[in-house]
């Protein structure tokens, strides 16, 4: 028993060896002189350590000894390790921490853009679900952009108005590259439609002002789509509806790192004239023939090669009351054809990522214009447009940081077209070279900046410009940041005004932008106010139908407030937005005889959209409303080689409820071998009755309102998919 009493002594005595050689590290961990809670403090390769508490203080004890590591850890900071020698005596190591500057934290400049492509950030806002079922958006990206601040509703035109800006001063690309026919062609007072398929694109930014270097010849803003990468899967589809049908193939590599796909449809809106009570008199309902190919390729290191083209063919005609004497009706007739390709290339080497791109657009537009007496041609005339543009980009980047980074590189954008109005004939070509840098810097995770310049050169105009651009965010809390934008944009006269040999140059705008915005779970806030100084615009003279640019001597201003707020999580399984836009702006541009408030700009807008998915039901609610206030309109004439306004008015409030509703048999059926969604959707279901302008009478002594097609229109499709089983996106997207 005894010997058992020693050898436990034994033991104990041994195992406080180790304590009393223990030594004590300590100290204090600070960032910007104050102390920091919740830093990881260890000993390298043990398991000894501590944290530091909310005065940033630490301790703990260890029996290591000779040269060892301290290692300070924390996500919100740069890892610091610190050698140290312990030897019989305690030790203080005191240090001073660095923010940890990451794409995921760092704050985001978002001045006056609204981005949809990178869920990391903060601006994600509007994604190619949201567009699909938006009221009243009929799946096209530019009429969803209607929901969102700063955009019009100009229904009589084609383009998206932003800002008090012309449809022109807006610009889209796609993967970098120019569209320079996004949209169909059009006659006057029936606006074109979206030539390209939402679904093409996976995220997109939209750009209200203050917009990168990169991009350029714009006035107002920009929206760059960004294509998908690779599918999902292979798959087949089909969409039927009493105004067309379509379908499309996509093939995915058993390898998946390269596909192939095509579509073709038709559309025809000579049914549904027979069912709805239209506005518009169709001489010839609106008909279409569209299709499109595409093959994408991922290399072994990661990079893409993308190929896109379309092709589309359309015709119509109207009828009209005529409104001088002698003539019962007009009659117009259109003739088009498009053709887009666009080639992309990303890869990266090293610290650099390439992007080359590359676009081709070919457009024909044939109008015919004819006085009818007793269904008698009286007189008539013709407007033929054939257009060639070529653009081709190639921008180099390079990683200085985690979240700083250095860009540059060139772009050309050439022009030709030949153009026939009456006995009017011209040929116009134009090469725009440009070069551009642009950084971004982010100084902390609270604080960072965009600086930009642009140079361009036009051969037509034989002149240079050089467009400085600035852009600044700060992090004021966790949920709230602050946006500053700066920058000078040019743009090219419209080639249609440019019918002489007047010497003319680039027009020109200055943007200013602040933005507050709130960002959390769920739900985003934005304010942002902005101010646009326009110079240099073109003043033309002729008639209405054809003008002619003679100088830069316009001017004008746009100033305004715009406010967003969506909400996913307040009221349980609803998604709503709320925007609205307050626009005071005046242009003495074009024929305006003096500064007036532009006829395509409404001083008031308000958007609602709410969207709601019942699983019970299968089926996806989605609602939308629009007011505008009346736009200004104006009967502007030559009388002797001067401007003078022989009308002038303000139309009425515009209005608009739009409902649809996505019905999806085959939710819940884990063995189902296709998917399909059920649409049906009706815009303007009140009937309101809206206006958008009036004609006049040569004489002024006549006038008629120029209406929507329809008042009322209503939509039924199927979509059915072969290979994609898309439930999920429809439950969590509301659908």
């Amino acid at each position: 028993m005894k010997t058992f009493s020693k050898l436990l002594l034994i033991f104990f005595l041994l195992m406080l060896l180790p304590i009393a050689a223990q030594i004590k590290i300590s100290g204090k961990i600070t960032y910007k002189n104050k102390g920091i809670p919740n830093i990881s403090v260890t000993l390298k390769d043990t398991y000894d350590g501590a944290t530091s508490d909310k005065d940033g203080n630490y301790s703990f004890e260890t029996s290591e000894k000779g040269n060892q590591i301290l290692v300070f850890t924390n996500s919100k900071f740069e890892e610091v390790e610190k050698p140290i020698v312990l030897n019989s005596e305690n030790i203080s190591v005191n240090i001073d921490l660095k923010e940890q500057v990451n794409e995921i934290d760092a704050v985001v400049i978002s001045a006056g853009s609204i981005e949809a492509s990178d869920k990391k950030r903060a601006t994600a806002l509007l994604t190619p679900i949201d567009i699909y079922t938006t009221a009243g958006a009929n799946g096209q990206i530019s009429s969803a952009l209607n929901y969102l601040p700063g955009v019009q509703k100009v229904g009589e035109s084609e383009g998206l108005f932003v800002r008090g800006g012309t449809g022109a001063e807006t610009k889209i690309f796609m993967d970098g590259s120019l569209i320079n026919n996004y949209f169909t062609n059009s006659v006057p007072g029936i606006a074109g439609r979206d030539r390209f398929n939402t679904s093409l694109f996976k995220g997109n930014i939209f750009s209200s002002g203050g917009y990168s270097a990169l991009y350029g010849q714009a006035l107002s803003g920009v929206l760059v789509l960004e294509s998908v990468d690779l599918p999902e899967t292979t798959s087949f589809d089909v969409a039927i509806s009493p105004i067309f049908l379509s379908g499309s193939y996509q093939k995915l590599s058993s390898s998946k790192t390269y596909s192939y796909g095509a579509s073709l449809g038709y559309s025809n809106l000579k049914f549904v004239q027979k069912i709805l009570n239209f506005n518009t008199d169709f001489e010839k309902a609106p008909e279409s023939i569209n299709g499109d190919a595409n093959f994408r390729i991922k290399t072994k290191s990661g990079g893409f090669v993308k190929y896109y083209a379309n092709f589309d063919t359309n015709k119509l005609g109207v009828f009209s009351e005529s409104l001088e004497p002698n003539i019962d009706k007009n009659k117009v007739a259109l003739t088009g054809n498009n053709i887009y390709q666009n080639l992309s290339f990303k890869q990266k080497f090293g610290k650099y990522l390439l992007n080359l791109g590359t676009s081709y657009a070919y457009n024909k537009s044939d109008i015919q214009f004819s006085s009818l007496l007793n269904n008698v041609p009286q007189s008539s005339f013709s407007t033929n447009t054939l257009g060639n543009y070529l653009n081709a980009k190639v921008v180099v980047e390079r990683k200085i940081n985690r979240i700083s980074a250095l860009r540059g590189g060139f772009e050309f954008n050439n022009a030709n077209e030949d153009f026939q109005y009456d006995n009017f004939h011209k040929r116009y070509s134009d090469l725009i070279s440009a070069g551009f840098l642009e950084t971004d810097l982010g100084f902390s995770n609270n604080f960072s900046a965009k600086i930009g310049i642009r140079a361009e050169n036009s051969s037509y105009l034989k002149h240079w410009n050089f467009a400085p651009r600035v852009a600044l965010a700060y992090r004021l809390t966790k949920e709230y940041t602050t946006s500053l934008a700066y920058g000078i944009f040019y743009q090219n006269p419209e080639s249609k005004y440019l019918n002489s040999s007047a010497p003319l140059t680039f027009q020109k705008a200055e943007h200013y932008i602040f933005q507050v915005q709130r960002n959390s779970d769920g739900r985003n806030l934005r304010f942002e106010a902005f101010y646009k100084k326009y110079d240099q615009l073109i003043k033309t003279s002729g008639g209405q139908s054809f003008q002619t640019a003679i100088n830069n001597n316009g001017n004008g201003y746009a100033k305004g407030l715009e406010f967003f707020w969506r909400d996913r999580k307040s009221i349980p399984d609803i998604d709503y937005w709320i925007t609205y836009s307050y626009l005071d702006s005046k242009r003495d541009f074009q024929n305006y005889p003096v500064s007036l408030m532009p006829s395509f700009a409404a001083k008031h807008t308000l958007n609602v959209v709410a969207k709601k998915f019942v699983t019970n039901w299968k089926t996806g609610f989605n609602l939308s409303y629009t007011y505008s206030s009346g736009r200004p309109y104006y009967d502007i004439i030559d009388n002797n080689g001067q401007n003078i306004i022989r009308h002038e008015g303000k139309l009425k409030d515009y209005s608009g409820l739009n409902f649809s509703l996505n019905y999806l048999p085959n939710l819940g059926k884990k063995d189902s071998k296709f998917f399909t969604v059920l649409v049906l959707s009706v815009s303007n279901i009140l009937g309101q009755k809206n206006v958008y302008g009036y004609n006049f009478s040569s004489n002024g002594m006549r006038s008629s309102a120029v209406v929507p097609p329809v008042n009322t229109f209503v939509f039924v499709g199927a979509f059915i998919s072969f290979g994609v089983d898309k439930t999920n996106d429809a439950i969590n997207n509301n659908l």
